[in-house]
């Protein structure tokens, strides 16, 4: 049995056609198309509630990887000497690894995510990747507004410095990565077991989508292209008319890279990997877009638009394909789950995770009661089940509550009204799942500031990898 994961970082749940039935989730911006994912999704099994436990990208990577849980013991960081990941297990089975990526994180000083491959290729350039260092082509002021200080002009330049080149549409990050995943798997056909992980950066933050999938956005719309949002309250630093183009140039960037997996889809039918062969396609998080006033990840935004991605896991010839299942889920019962299928059960004892081929085959819709996600440097959390959400904010902020059957958007707070949903989900959790450093440390939102913008958890972690030589 081989493995196939595909991983795309920052997709939304409801910007996948599968997932929302082609709605728009903005009313002034149209619904964004993903044919590709759409007909994957047809012959696999969707999950409605997979959940990353530790945010953002590098600790959701480790859940994934190793099966455990990351939130209160693991910050940014690479992986430990004690850690036993996926592609150490499959390389003790007898499988060949291969790894294909622009995730330049994954290659930051000291990370160990590419460690135990037998192949791994990286895409340079994206977001801050201290890639390229000479001035721009471009003119820096067609890509900022007034507001953006000296930081953030700073980002989006280093940006366009790296993608100036990216004059057809194949140059693009998600095609580059698509296509060195359809080459690995045409190649290594002839292996007897594989296991390949394709991480795919976009539809991530700066969004610049090629010309035939810009789109989305107002074709009267005459302001700068804000490729790179601002992570404060939007209304401080941009117009609605901004808020909407940089909500279309996103949706244009998620169809961009549909269109780049079609040729992923294609070589697996191809080269036949769908009759043998487990695959996964996922988001990592998702990306909050103003919907409840800001813009980019963080550990405040503890809402649907951030934690729910779509999770779809095909089995070979398509079996159970088309179910759709409600079962609570994290990342680290992604990992027992395809081991459980690849006839490796036996390696998942001392995973935190658990299988969900129980789930995936129809005998239960039940895995978890509730689940908690966070940051490890943050002291927001929320704790969910299938119906409730509770946001619980620091000591001086007040907690939030809300139906997600009859309030998915969540706008009604009724955290003063249900206060017996509030200690059944509270009480799940103790007080190690809500406290930030040693004992007796200040709790903060571990937020670096600079200029009038906050970067916050997220950002400190993007400016590290990005200051990497």
């Amino acid at each position: 049995m081989n493995l196939i994961v595909l991983v795309l970082d920052s997709l939304r749940q409801d910007h996948v056609s599968a997932y929302n039935q082609g709605e728009a989730v903005f009313d002034d911006v149209a619904a964004c198309k993903t044919p590709n994912m759409d007909k994957f999704a047809e012959s696999a099994v969707l999950f409605d509630n997979m959940y990353a436990e530790a945010l953002p990208t590098i600790p959701a990577r480790a859940a994934l990887l190793t099966g455990n849980r990351t939130l209160i013991n693991r910050p940014w960081s690479p992986l430990g000497k004690t850690d036993v990941a996926l592609p150490q297990i499959a390389s003790l089975e007898g499988y060949v690894n291969g790894l294909a990526s622009d995730v330049y994180h994954y290659r930051a000083g000291g990370m160990t995510y590419h460690e135990y491959y037998h192949s791994y290729q990286w895409v340079r350039g994206q977001e801050y990747d201290p890639y390229r260092s000479q001035p721009s082509k471009r003119n820096l002021d067609d890509y900022v507004n007034e507001n953006y200080d000296e930081l953030w002009r700073g980002r989006v330049a280093q940006f366009l410095t790296n993608t100036d080149d990216f004059d057809t549409a194949e140059k693009w990050f998600a095609p580059q990565v698509t296509e060195l995943t359809a080459n690995w798997l045409k190649a290594n056909r002839g292996h007897p077991k594989v296991n390949f992980w394709m991480d795919c950066f976009d539809p991530h933050e700066p969004w610049d989508p090629p010309a035939e999938f810009d789109t989305y956005t107002d074709p009267d719309y005459i302001g700068p292209r804000l490729v790179m949002p601002m992570g404060s309250e939007a209304s401080s630093w941009a117009s609605p008319a901004e808020i909407r183009h940089i909500r279309g140039l996103y949706a244009g960037e998620t169809a961009a890279v549909d269109d780049a997996l079609g040729r992923v889809f294609n070589t697996l039918e191809e080269e036949g990997y769908y009759d043998d062969s487990v695959v996964v396609l996922m988001g990592d998080h998702g990306h909050p877009l103003a919907d409840h006033g800001k813009f980019l990840k963080g550990a405040d935004r503890m809402y649907n638009e951030l934690l729910k991605i779509p999770f779809m896991i095909r089995l070979p010839k398509g079996r159970q394909g088309g179910r759709r299942v409600t079962a609570l889920a994290q990342y680290h019962d992604v990992l027992p789950t395809v081991l459980d299928y690849m006839g490796l059960a036996g390696n998942i004892h001392d995973m935190h995770g658990s299988s969900l081929r129980p789930a995936i085959e129809g005998e239960t819709d039940e895995h978890r009661e509730a689940v908690l996600i966070g940051y490890h440097e943050g002291v927001d959390r929320c704790i969910r089940n299938k119906r409730w959400s509770l946001v619980v904010r620091p000591s001086d902020e007040m907690d939030e509550l809300y139906d997600l059957e009859n309030d998915p958007e969540e706008q009604n707070n009724l955290i003063a009204h249900r206060g017996d949903v509030v200690a059944d989900l509270r009480d799940r959790y103790g007080a190690i799942y809500f406290q930030v450093g040693r004992p007796g440390e200040a709790r903060n939102h571990g937020q670096v500031s600079q200029g009038e913008n906050v970067l916050g958890v997220q950002g400190a972690y993007e400016m590290t990898s990005g200051m990497t030589p």
